[in-house]
């Protein structure tokens, strides 16, 4: 759970942006969004896979240029 001591911030809108920030700091908003779904392991690290392949195929292309 975030808190924000609005004494500290200010005022209320520096408040939210400093709660704006902590949330996307902590990723809380991106867990959530996975969490709405249930997902299997396996398909996961399918995923994590892909992604790996493509990230390596971009610094593999970089690199030959």
């Amino acid at each position: 759970m975030l808190l924000i001591d609005i004494k500290k911030s200010g005022g209320i809108e520096r408040a939210l942006k400093e709660l704006k920030r902590k949330f996307i700091k902590t990723g809380q908003l991106k867990e959530l969004r996975e969490r709405q779904e249930f997902v299997k392991g396996s398909v996961k690290r399918r995923e994590q896979l892909k992604k790996a392949k493509y990230k390596q195929k971009l610094k593999d292309q970089d690199s030959n240029d």
